[in-house]
């Protein structure tokens, strides 16, 4: 545990820092760290990334750091306490010391719950980044999650059609999968981007764990709008994900809604955001022919369209075979003219 953040994660690593997190999952078949590979992944890239210019920016050097951090964030301890206990352990004094102290909190808050707060190297990351200053981590999440929805519900169903892979082919609206869960079904450059958070493996850990830090929840409804936008019982969906790089593979398996529970009011955490891509959705037109073609949310529309592309192309057919015929005709009459 004492090893630092940079080397390899091996398996003891990885199994005390799970149950430092998060605690032992009461699914006995989650308990099975393998399940995490993504996460482990972005554990050891979040740590890279913190760790940027020989590590002078954070307090953190080693995965027990890491720990003792997430133990005080679990304890209920507010922000304050946690910056003054790390203090207290600094082997001397730094210029930018409370720098340090607040990179290492943020860090390890990032870790135990994938959400970014603050931990970006320099630059514009394009992810949206929490901003907890002071109080306990518990209370600023409830009161970020739990804002309660504003928009209307007025007429708004989500169809079996509105899943992943028809928002790109049909909406034409790039997916950004993304490892900040606080960016999920989030549109960005006017509507034309849509990132979601594909971790589904981290969140059946958090779902079933008995120490998780997320609000109450929260990691269930993730898994629903997972389960409604890339449904597993979808073949198509489940080969359009298989060619996909870089995504948990678990997310092809998150089942698929009962009518029941496509009902937006069924949704809480995410449901203005539902609403926001399910307008957006059905505001896209199709722009290519690919498009069209499976584009079959109005029937009629559809048919219509590709009618009149067959007579246009039947239309040119037959008039570049009137036209083969025509100058057949003039040869012909040449050729007995010489005659």
């Amino acid at each position: 545990m004492e090893s630092s953040l940079l080397e390899t994660l091996s398996q003891s690593t990885r199994a005390a820092v799970a149950t430092e997190f998060w605690g032992k999952a009461e699914t006995p078949r989650l308990n099975n760290l393998n399940d995490l590979a993504p996460f482990w992944e972005y554990y050891s890239s979040t740590c890279r990334q913190a760790l940027h210019d020989g590590g002078r920016h954070n307090a953190v050097r080693s995965h027990a750091d890491v720990i003792e951090v997430v133990q005080m964030l679990k304890a209920g301890a507010v922000r304050e306490e946690i910056r003054s206990a790390l203090r207290s352990k600094l082997s001397r004094k730094h210029e930018n010391e409370d720098e340090l102290l607040e990179n290492a909190i943020d860090l390890a808050a990032s870790l135990a719950l994938m959400c970014d707060f603050g931990i970006a190297p320099l630059g514009f990351s394009g992810r949206t980044e929490l901003e907890w200053t002071r109080g306990s981590l518990q209370a600023f999440l409830a009161d970020y999650f739990n804002e309660p929805p504003v928009l209307s519900l007025e007429s708004m169903k989500l169809e079996k059609t509105f899943i992943a892979r028809n928002l790109t082919t049909i909406g034409g609206i790039e997916i950004i999968w993304t490892e900040n869960l606080v960016d999920h079904l989030r549109l960005s450059d006017d509507d034309t981007k849509i990132h979601i958070f594909h971790h589904a493996s981290f969140l059946e850990y958090q779902k079933h764990s008995s120490e998780s830090l997320l609000p109450d929840v929260l990691a269930a409804e993730t898994l629903q709008t997972l389960a409604l936008l890339c449904p597993g019982t979808d073949r198509e969906t489940r080969r359009w994900l298989s060619r996909l790089p870089s995504i948990d593979r678990r997310l092809g398996h998150c089942g698929r809604l009962k009518t029941e529970l496509r009902q937006i009011e069924r949704f809480h955490f995410w449901r203005d955001r539902l609403i926001m891509l399910k307008q957006a959705y059905d505001e896209a037109q199709p722009k290519t022919l690919t498009q069209w073609w499976h584009d079959r949310r109005n029937g009629v529309q559809w048919y219509t369209f590709w009618v009149a592309v067959l007579v246009l192309v039947l239309t040119i057919v037959f008039g570049l075979i009137q036209s083969v015929e025509g100058a057949l005709q003039v040869y012909a009459s040449f050729k007995s003219l010489e005659g």
